[in-house]
């Protein structure tokens, strides 16, 4: 199957490097789940991905596109195909759900579709995420739960028909329940729309549950890439130690909720 994204000897660095020459293909219809330590590079492949930051060397291709190299046109054709949802929803305050919904929109389609066709296209997207547009399109986002504001961002980022989706810590702060209710609505969008989704994520149950293949980043590089069920047979005293931390930070954070 060809690659829909795909990352080529990318090298990055900021006070100091971030990247260290990351190789990686996602297949048109793939799940991907990036994980690893806070600060190792996850959240900037994404921004790489959107032509946000440009990378010190290497080559970033989304559906064929050289993202480093692409025009200003090229750029705003390749950002009409892919979808991002922000780690904390991003959402604008003084904005209604509906507002903040049609933002997904680029401003010449903005500027060209009906206000009817904008309203069934922003309540199309709610649906999509679980939402009732008659409860919250008028609502603004202080009104709405951290669970609902979650997916208000997916539906932004749904109602341009993206190809691709990048998600930034999709269930962060979120409880157990909202994040699966999130995480099942990852792979019913891409079970329904065939979009490829590449998830930054701490939350190893649930990248398991939801990926094709996992990727752990460690001291700027791919250490580790293969199925769930490698991921979780794996010796690689890296990756073990990875899902130890992890399983220990579950557990603490069990233990600080129970009952004294």
């Amino acid at each position: 199957m060809a690659a829909m994204v795909s990352y080529e000897d990318v090298w990055k660095s900021f006070d100091e490097p971030v990247l260290q020459g990351v190789s990686l293909e996602v297949a048109e219809g793939e799940i991907l789940s990036l994980v690893g330590t806070s600060g190792g590079g996850k959240s900037v492949l994404l921004k790489l991905a959107l032509g946000l930051l440009l990378p010190d060397a290497g080559e970033i291709h989304i559906d064929g596109v050289s993202v480093p190299e692409a025009s200003t046109e090229e750029l705003e054709e390749v950002r009409r195909k892919v979808g991002y949802v922000f780690q904390n929803a991003a959402l604008f305050d003084s904005m209604t759900v509906f507002a903040n919904v049609a933002q997904g929109l680029r401003e010449t389609e903005l500027g060209a579709i009906s206000e009817e066709d904008l309203e069934g296209r922003v309540n199309r997207a709610l649906e999509e995420v679980n939402l009732e547009p008659e409860s919250v399109a008028e609502k603004i986002p202080s009104e709405l739960s951290g669970g609902m504001r979650k997916r208000v961002g997916l539906a932004r980022a749904l109602i341009g028909e993206a190809r691709v989706l990048l998600y930034d810590e999709p269930v962060t702060w979120l409880d157990p329940v909202n994040a699966a209710l999130v995480e099942r609505l990852v792979t019913g969008i891409r079970e329904r729309r065939g979009v490829t989704s590449i998830i930054v994520t701490h939350d190893i149950p649930g990248a398991l549950g939801m990926s094709d293949r996992i990727a752990l980043l460690d001291e700027g590089k791919v250490h580790f890439l293969g199925t769930p069920d490698a991921f979780l047979r794996s010796t690689d005293p890296v990756v073990r130690a990875f899902s130890d931390r992890q399983a220990a930070a579950r557990l603490a954070e069990a233990g600080a909720g129970a009952p004294a």
